[in-house]
C-alpha cells in the first residue's frame, strides 16, 4: 500500500541544493541524485515503518549511493518528509522541523 506523501517546502529546498551542487560537479550527477532520492521516497511510501526511528516519531531512510538521508514521520496514514540532510551535517538541523 502506498501512503499519501507530503514533502515539506524545506525538504524540497534540501533536495534542490545538492541537486544543483552535483550538477555543477559532473553533468547528470544531479539527476542521478534526484533519482536516488525518488527511489528512497518510493520505499518510504510503500513501507514507511520499516525504517528506524531516530528521534521521537521521526524516521530516517538513507539515500543509496549518496551521503544523504530523508527524515520523515507518519501521521494518519500520511508520510511527511521534513528534511533531506547530508550525513556530515549537524544532525540537529532536522530536529527543529515538524
Amino acid at each position: 500500500m502506498n501512503h499519501r506523501l507530503i514533502i515539506r517546502p524545506e525538504a524540497e529546498l534540501d533536495i534542490d541544493e545538492p541537486f544543483n551542487w552535483y550538477e555543477d560537479q559532473v553533468s547528470n550527477l544531479g539527476h542521478e541524485f534526484r533519482n536516488s532520492v525518488g527511489a528512497a521516497i518510493l520505499r518510504i511510501r510503500s513501507t514507511p515503518h520499516m525504517f528506524p526511528l531516530v528521534y521521537r516519531q521521526i524516521r530516517r531512510a538513507l539515500v543509496k549511493r549518496f551521503p544523504h538521508a530523508l527524515y520523515y514521520f507518519v501521521a494518519n496514514e500520511v508520510v511527511f518528509i521534513t528534511a533531506c540532510v547530508h550525513q556530515r551535517r549537524d544532525p540537529n538541523v532536522w530536529r527543529l522541523r515538524r
